[in-house]
């Protein structure tokens, strides 16, 4: 149950752009940390987040504490994505036209495990099927080692909440490049895509 302050409302076209602000500073905060450590720079945020504005069938869920941002989940049709997002669908001969892309869910820690993330996949959800195009929903996440340095020792990987939302895992695994927060240039991170069929 989500707290009563707490609201989730879903942007699409020019209603999202009150908000890229806040979508960038979220996921420069709390990609820092364990698995991603992305050291981000609100520049290519926002660079990154015009692709948003400029895809008529995305969409932004934002989650308010009051006035407050503190929290945010993307999702866009795959077809909108890069290349290199879009490939290992294209191997397997999907049609990445029928394919709803989830990019990122932002929040930070202290409104973590209050009902929040489920509503993220909800209201994303809710969105694909009412494109009424869609046969199948997905995301990504990065694959660290399991002995890597960083690795909090509390840290739980979020597989079992995936599954608990109808997402399957698959061998399909596409490539971004980033700057960890202890490296001195890019290089690029495996992220596994995980699948959900809407009907």
């Amino acid at each position: 149950m989500i707290d009563t302050s707490i609201t989730l409302h879903t942007y699409s076209g020019a209603g999202l752009a009150p908000y890229l602000e806040d979508v960038a500073r979220l996921r420069i905060e709390v990609f820092r940390a364990y698995p991603y450590l992305y050291e981000g720079h609100m520049e290519y945020e926002r660079e990154y987040l015009r692709s948003y504005l400029n895809a008529p069938e995305a969409a932004i869920v934002i989650a308010r504490d009051g006035d407050k941002v503190i929290g945010a989940s993307t999702c866009i049709p795959l077809e909108n994505e890069p290349e290199s997002v879009q490939k290992p669908f294209l191997e397997k001969g999907l049609d990445v036209k029928k394919i709803y892309y989830y990019g990122e869910s932002v929040l930070q820690p202290e409104y973590r495990r209050k009902g929040i993330g489920v509503g993220f996949f909800e209201h994303r959800e809710r969105k694909a099927r009412s494109l009424q195009r869609f046969q199948w929903v997905c995301f990504c996440g990065v694959e660290r080692a399991p002995d890597h340095p960083l690795r909090p020792a509390d840290y739980v990987p979020l597989n079992h909440f995936w599954r608990r939302r109808g997402f399957q895992e698959t061998d399909m695994v596409c490539y971004m490049s980033w700057k960890d927060l202890t490296e001195e240039v890019e290089s690029p991170k495996p992220l596994r895509f995980w699948m959900k069929e809407l009907f």
